[in-house]
């Protein structure tokens, strides 16, 4: 004679989900989050998803994880979905649980709530371009500082050529004017 036990895992009723709530509502995506009892021997998942006035459901099935999230993807903007989450065990589902109805925004409305720090794709290849464009002022103000440097030395060098021819004239032509008794000029006064 077989003995089993009262409790089989079988035997096992699972509670639904509880806490079932909608996080980071996108205009196309949105994740699903709930909780679960503690020792409810969960492996897995099970999600519906449906449009509100639709019949067509969306099934979403994992098994062997222990999250307690799934990401919906592909929603359409300005709509109505109802969800549902079931907990797996071995020895079936749990009911379903309470229907969460959520509403994805229009694009013009996500981007009027979009905080300060969020940065979309679209927002992503802007930044790229501006960087592109940016960059290249930064390459065009280098070269003409170039240039302007370049310039400089070039008219420093003739300045500095001319310089020693300068102050050769002047000496030419003072010592023209000059005595033995002023060596700097002979039209200068003498204190004698």
């Amino acid at each position: 004679m077989l003995m089993t036990s009262p409790f089989s895992v079988a035997d096992t009723v699972l509670s639904a989900p509880l806490n079932v709530t909608i996080r980071e509502l996108g205009v196309n995506s949105a994740v699903v989050t709930w909780e679960i009892l503690e020792g409810d021997p969960v492996i897995g998942f099970a999600i519906t998803q449906q449009k509100k006035d639709v019949h067509m459901l969306r099934f979403i099935q994992e098994v062997n994880t222990t999250t307690r999230s799934c990401a919906l993807w592909d929603l359409d903007e300005d709509t109505e979905y109802i969800v549902h989450v079931q907990s797996i065990s071995m020895g079936g589902s749990s009911p379903p649980s309470q229907p969460v109805l959520f509403r994805t925004p229009k694009e013009s409305e996500k981007m009027a709530a979009k905080s300060p720090d969020e940065v979309t794709m679209e927002e992503v290849g802007q930044a790229a371009q501006l960087r592109a464009g940016e960059l290249i002022i930064i390459v065009v103000v280098l070269v003409m500082w170039a240039g302007v440097i370049v310039l400089f030395c070039r008219q420093y060098d003739i300045i500095k050529d001319n310089e020693p021819n300068n102050n050769k004239d002047k000496a030419k032509n003072s010592s023209e004017c000059s005595t033995p008794e002023h060596p700097q000029g002979g039209l200068l006064r003498s204190n004698v």
